[in-house]
Order: structure tokens, then sequence, then C-alpha cells
């Protein structure tokens, strides 16, 4: 394309998107195509000469689109949200237009500085421990998702521990209602599934730090090293909230790695009165929290933070000769291929900064405190009817919930409601129950929404009694 050729294109291509989203509620939200309905509409042989970007676009709307489950829309209420907004969209344009590699601070001082600059900014709005800033011992840095960012703490909690040397006595602890991206985490990183243990919850779905306090002991006792403590505030089945500072004290007594997962909830410390979610995050060693969940930034974006970068600096840096350099050298700047995994890294603190300035705190207050008033609502009209149970608390923006008619009952309200297009909801289970999640955070979700949903829920309710 010559540059006219992509600013034409570029226009049609934002056009389209705003059209996309301006119009989303005229498609069925969960996709209803059969498995290869979309391969079987396209070429199998990819095409011997280029073609207009036209075409694309017209095979996106004939094509793809119909091949969607569409996250961005009001009445998807299944997984957590994984909200986009039209700064985080336009940060990323020009994050691919950028083109930056910022493996090191050399390769473009900007993108690794506005990225310390902007995570600083979060610990700031999220009231968090100023341990994380990178002006102090810690810092702070943008994964792709809450799953790198466990295998990273993961990582570290092994190394500092005694590494490959002592991996078989090295054990992990996490509640029976952790991310399974613990387990898929310890297993990258080397661990066998018996050296993790599943640590009984409450009533309340949170982890038990009495039970923990126990089997670190037994294994303690029988020559094993406690290493690594995962904590969950928000839980994906239910949101339940690990009592983090009890979680802390039981972990401090064998010198274990404590990682606290705020994948969801974390976005709600943007609010003061929520802010019951950073509770005993100054004794974690790691945390992490998703701005693509509820903070209006498109995936991927993860934030994850050390209180101490030294074992992590240790554990990650590897430094072949092509990647010396007199700034490295120095020791006087941050290179954030030493903080994960991967070597390459995007420009995503583009999109970040973005939202943050175009939302400012207010707006994005605005977005969590409208979704958490919602959830209240809709945990109210349940209460309200007969015919339905809440289970759990509300603390958020997650209804868990079941018909009364038991199981049977409640897959065949969650098959009728995902079957008629206009709604999505995903379930759990809580022991032998079936739960239906009505997960309330979409950027364009508004009390319509939730009211038309829940309107179907009765007329089921009422025609199955």
């Amino acid at each position: 394309m010559s540059p006219d050729e992509f600013r034409a294109a570029g226009h049609a291509a934002v056009d389209w998107i705003a059209d996309y989203l301006e119009g989303i509620e005229e498609h069925p939200v969960l996709c209803p195509l059969e498995p290869g309905a979309v391969r079987r509409r396209l070429p199998a042989s990819p095409p011997e000469e280029g073609e207009p970007f036209d075409a694309l676009l017209a095979d996106l709307d004939r094509v793809i689109v119909p091949g969607l489950t569409h996250w961005q829309s009001p009445s998807f209420f299944g997984y957590f949200p994984s909200n986009t907004s039209p700064p985080a969209i336009l940060g990323d344009l020009l994050c691919a237009g950028l083109g930056v590699q910022g493996m090191l601070w050399a390769t473009s001082p900007a993108c690794t500085e506005l990225e310390s600059l902007v995570m600083d900014w979060l610990v700031q709005a999220l009231s968090l421990p100023d341990a994380f800033l990178t002006t102090s011992k810690g810092g702070g840095v943008i994964q792709d998702t809450a799953s790198s960012a466990v295998l990273t703490a993961l990582h570290v909690a092994r190394e500092r521990a005694g590494g490959a040397r002592k991996l078989p006595r090295l054990m992990i602890y996490t509640s029976t209602q952790a991310h399974s991206s613990v387990a898929k985490g310890a297993k990258v990183a080397g661990f066998h599934p018996q050296q993790i243990r599943a640590i009984e919850v409450d009533d309340s779905l949170a982890m038990r730090p009495d039970a923990l306090r126990v089997a670190m002991a037994v294994d303690a006792a029988s020559g094993k090293l406690p290493c690594f403590v995962c904590a969950t505030v928000g839980t994906t089945s239910t949101t339940a909230l690990d009592p983090v500072p009890e979680i802390a004290r039981a972990t401090q007594e064998h010198g274990a790695w404590l990682h606290v997962d705020g994948a969801y909830a974390g976005s709600a410390a943007i609010c003061p009165e929520l802010r019951f979610v950073n509770a005993g995050l100054e004794h974690a060693d790691s945390y992490c929290f998703n701005p693509h969940k509820w903070l209006l930034t498109n995936f991927d974006c993860t934030c994850f933070w050390v209180r101490d970068r030294a074992p992590l600096l240790e554990a990650m840096s590897i430094l072949p000769e092509y990647l010396r350099n007199a700034a490295t050298e120095s020791g006087a700047v941050i290179d954030y291929r030493d903080w994960h995994v991967p070597l390459g890294r995007r420009f995503r603190a583009l999109k970040l900064w973005a939202v943050m300035r175009c939302y400012g705190l207010s707006g994005m207050q605005a977005h969590v405190r409208r979704h958490v008033s919602l959830a209240q609502t809709f945990a109210g009209w349940l209460d309200g009817h007969e015919r339905f149970e809440r289970i759990g608390e509300v603390p958020l923006g997650l209804v868990c919930f079941r018909h009364v008619g038991g199981n049977e009952s409640t897959e065949a309200l969650r098959d009728h409601l995902n079957a008629s297009g206009e709604l999505y909801l995903t379930h759990t289970k809580v022991g032998d129950d079936l739960l239906l999640r009505m997960a309330i955070g979409g950027r364009l979700t508004e009390e319509s929404h939730v009211r038309a949903a829940w309107d179907q829920m009765v007329a089921w309710s009422e025609a199955n009694p």
C-alpha cells in the first residue's frame, strides 16, 4: 500500500469498527454456527495475487462476524468481561503502527519509561503498596495474561528456594477454587502434580488459612520445602476473596513466596470504597491484575508487580553478547526482557496510557461503580423471587444463582437463554450444585440489558414450573 492507500484503508477500518460496536446488539451474542462453518466459507488456498483491502472488509461481514461470540455485546454476561474501549483500540493501533520491539531500554527508551510510569500511576490509582513503585526496590511490568504472571512468580519462587537442585522437595499451595493457570504454570515450571496442595475452602469458598498452616507444617515435618503460595482475590467461579493477611502470616512462617492473583477483582480498587480487595497486599511478594478484564483496556494487558525485583532479575536474566549495550551495562535502566519469559515485547503501555488519560480516574471509577450497582440490583431481583436462589455474596460484578428445581432445571434454563441469542451466561459448580454466573461488566451494559435478561429468566421459570 502507498501512504494514500493506507490512509484510505485505515479510515475504512476505523469506520468498520465504529459501525460494528454501534450495531453490536444486532448480532446473536453466542455464535450459533457449527464447527467448521467459518473455514468452509473461505478458500482452501491462499490467493496468488494481492486483493484490495475492501475485499477483506467484505469478508469480515460475510464470514468472520457471523462466526464470533460477541464479547463486547452489552448482553455478554458469560465470563468475566474482556473490555475494550475506543481509546484502547486507538492505543493498540498506535502500537502496531510504531512497530516497537521493547525488549531493552536501548531498543526504544520511550517504550520502557512510559511503561514504568503507567505502572507507577496504577500503584497510586489503586492505592497499592509503595513497595510496588519502580522507584523502590520493587516495580511493575505489563505481561500478556495472568497465566504468564503466575508462571513468572512460580519460576522466581523455585529459583529462590534452591532451583533444580531442590525442585523435588518444593511444594506449592493454592485453594481448591484457584484458577487453572496455577496448575498449568507449575507443570511448565517443572513441578509434579503431587507437589501442589489444593487447600480446602470455607463456606464463602475462600481459602482456609488454618488448613494452609497445617498443610505446610506437615510437609515441612516430612522434609519438604514450602515454596510458593497463591492466594486469589476474586476467584473465577464465584469471586471468593481469599483472606490474604492471614494467608501471609502462614506463608511467612516458612519463608515461601506469596503471589496474589487479582486478575478480575483488582480493577475494583480504582474505587476507594472497594479497596477491601487490596487487604494484605503489603505482604505479597508479587501481585497481578488484568486491566483487560474490567478496566477498559483491550486484551492482552496484565499488570504484574514485585515487592523486590532482585529475586526476579536473578531468576530471569540472561544476557547474550548480541544484547549487550552501554545503557544495560550502566545499571541505570530497566530492561523489561528480564521481567518475564519472552524476550520480545509489544508497546502495551500505549493503550493503557490512552485509557487512563482519556477516561481519567473519575471515568474509570464510574465504569466499575455502574456494574457493581447493577449486580446488586440483579441480586435483589433474585432474592425477591421464589423460583431462584442466589448463592454467595455479591462484592463486585458477579452474581451466582440457581433455579430451585435443581441442576437439571438450572442447566435447562442456561441452555434456553444462550440459545435465544439475546444473552450469554456460563456456569460453574460448587460441590454438586450447578450454578449460573451472571458477570456484569461490559462497557456498553446498562440496566435495560440486565432487566431484559431477568425478564427472560422469569418467563422461562413461569413456563417451566
